[in-house]
C-alpha cells in the first residue's frame, strides 16, 4: 500500500542538489550563492518574489520600542522591482516611527532558535483589509507570504520572506514544512554570509570597498592582486586589509580564514 510522502521526501533530490550547489560557491562568492539560494527558493514554491534579510537586535533599546530593539542591517530582493523596492525603503522607515504595524511586532517576537509561519495563519482577517496589506502585498502585485526565521545568536537572526502573487493559490502548511526543511539545514551558510558583511562583529559592518577587498582576500588574492583588481593603491588596500583584520579581531589571514571554517569564535 502506498504511503503518504513526508515533507521531507518532498523534491527530496532537488533540496539535495540545491545544498550541494550552494556548498560549492568559494567564501569569495556570497553574493553570487544567495542570489542562487533565493532564485532556487522562488523556483521551488512557484514564488514572486523572496526577500532575505538580516536583522540585529540594537543596543539599548528604549523600553517602549515595540520591535525590542530588532532592526534590519541588510536586506536583498531576489527581483528589486521599483515598487518592490520602495515599498520595502517604506517598511524600513516605518520601523523607526510610532506607526509600527502589528505584522513587524510579530516578526520579531518571541525567542525560538528558528521558525516558520504562513501569513495567513498569523494574522488575523482584519489585518487583511487594512492599508499595510493593501499598500505592501496588493499594490506591489503580493497576495501571500510565507517565512523563516533563524537566530544565529541573541542578537543577529536571519529572516527570510517568500510572497506569491494574486494568481497563485495560498501557501499550505505543507509549503511551511518543505521551506523549515530546505532552510534548516543551512546554518553554516547564514554565518559566512554575516561573515562576509562583517555582521557578526558587534557595531563594526565593513564598509563598501572593504567588503570588496575581504571578498578577494577569501578568494586567495594576494595584497598587490586585489590593489590592482579593485583600482587602488597597495597602501590603500593593505589599510583596509588592517582595518578588516581589527573589525575580526584577528592578526592574520589564516586566522581570518579560520572564521569560515568555525574554528575561531
Amino acid at each position: 500500500m502506498h504511503q503518504p510522502t513526508d515533507s521531507t521526501d518532498l523534491h527530496q533530490d532537488g533540496v539535495y542538489a540545491m545544498w550541494d550547489r550552494l556548498a560549492e560557491f568559494s567564501a569569495g562568492e556570497g553574493d553570487a550563492a544567495l542570489n542562487f539560494l533565493l532564485a532556487a527558493l522562488c523556483a521551488m514554491f512557484a514564488a514572486r518574489n523572496v526577500l532575505w534579510a538580516v536583522v540585529v537586535r540594537m543596543p539599548s533599546a528604549a523600553s517602549s520600542d515595540p520591535l525590542l530593539g530588532w532592526r534590519p542591517r541588510l536586506v536583498r530582493l531576489l527581483q528589486p522591482t521599483p515598487a518592490v523596492a520602495a515599498s520595502v525603503r517604506e517598511q524600513f522607515d516605518e520601523l523607526w516611527s510610532p506607526d509600527v504595524d502589528v505584522s513587524q511586532v510579530l516578526a520579531v517576537s518571541g525567542d525560538e532558535l528558528f521558525r516558520v509561519r504562513l501569513l495567513f495563519e498569523t494574522l488575523p482577517p482584519e489585518w487583511f483589509e487594512g492599508e499595510h496589506y493593501r499598500r505592501h502585498y496588493l499594490d506591489v502585485g503580493h497576495a501571500d507570504s510565507m517565512s523563516m526565521r533563524y537566530s544565529l545568536n541573541d542578537d543577529v537572526r536571519i529572516h527570510v520572506f517568500v510572497f506569491r502573487d494574486t494568481q497563485s493559490p495560498r501557501f499550505t502548511a505543507l509549503d511551511g514544512r518543505q521551506l523549515g526543511f530546505v532552510m534548516r539545514g543551512l546554518r553554516w551558510f547564514y554565518r559566512q554570509q554575516l561573515l562576509s558583511h562583517g555582521l557578526l562583529i558587534a557595531n563594526a559592518p565593513l564598509t563598501v570597498t572593504e567588503r570588496k577587498v575581504l571578498l578577494e582576500m577569501l578568494d586567495g588574492h594576494m595584497e598587490k592582486e586585489i590593489a590592482q583588481k579593485l583600482d587602488q593603491s597597495p597602501n590603500t588596500t593593505h589599510f583596509h586589509v588592517k582595518s578588516i583584520y581589527a573589525k575580526f579581531g584577528v592578526g592574520n589571514r589564516s586566522a581570518l580564514a579560520a572564521l569560515w571554517l568555525g574554528k575561531l569564535r
